[in-house]
């Protein structure tokens, strides 16, 4: 699973919604330690990952340096809040966060989000609002919701190149991911074994989808990405329902 998730997440589709659903499918990870155990055993990968990229694309230092901030620091505020959550609270707060990402995958998809500029940072109000979205960004990746998505959605609305999303959508959560797991081991929730598989299998995964694979049939993967997470949403929001209030 660690494997399959960050050869995906390499591509840019994302790794906490594909392996959320795959814990929800099999049973794996109790719902209450799903967040913790994926922003720990995601967290080497994708350090791994945004080492790769951020040295292969150009974007402005200072707003990648910013964004990659203003991500921590919402991220550890999320963890500190997320990981005091019982367990019907988080399955409806994944619920959501599932149905957000499926809904944002959709509209990348269909073209409804813009195509994005030229622009290799931001300044002024734009980089205002680009930090304000990148905290927020940070605080629900402590939840389940994947920042590649909707980091590439923000940085195309505002005017930059959406080829930049890739160091700053990696860079971030290769920061934040450790940042919010020390919290959520502190707390003690996350599931160990799973944590670690996932880390095993995604380091590998990451150099062979970076340094092998030239071409897949993305379009189709994404379709099929989208059907599960929902049907995944579907089923936590269910299962809520049965949690005593």
């Amino acid at each position: 699973m660690g494997f399959v998730t960050n050869f995906l997440d390499a591509l840019g589709i994302g790794s906490y919604a594909t392996t959320t659903a795959a814990f929800k499918t099999w049973g794996l990870v109790s719902d209450e330690l799903i967040p913790g155990t994926l922003n720990i055993g995601h967290a080497l990968p994708t350090v791994v990952e945004a080492s790769i990229f951020i040295t292969a694309i150009k974007v402005d230092v200072r707003t990648l340096i910013l964004l990659i901030g203003a991500s921590v620091l919402g991220a550890w505020i999320g963890a500190g809040i997320i990981s005091g959550w019982d367990r019907r609270r988080v399955q409806r707060g994944m619920a959501i966060a599932l149905t957000t990402t499926a809904t944002i995958m959709v509209l990348r998809m269909t073209g409804i989000f813009p195509g994005g500029g030229d622009a290799l940072g931001l300044a002024g109000p734009f980089l205002l609002i680009g930090l304000a979205g990148n905290f927020v960004l940070g605080a629900l990746m402590t939840l389940g919701i994947g920042l590649y998505a909707p980091c590439m959605a923000m940085v195309s609305l505002l005017g930059m190149s959406p080829i930049t999303a890739f160091p700053i959508m990696m860079g971030s959560c290769a920061c934040l991911m450790p940042v919010a797991g020390f919290r959520f081991w502190k707390a003690g929730r996350f599931d160990r074994p799973a944590a670690l598989g996932l880390t095993l299998g995604g380091v590998p995964a990451i150099f062979i989808a970076t340094y092998l694979v030239k071409s897949l049939p993305l379009d189709a993967v994404r379709v099929l990405v989208v059907l599960v997470i929902s049907y995944t949403a579907f089923r936590m929001w269910r299962d809520s329902r049965r949690e005593p209030a």
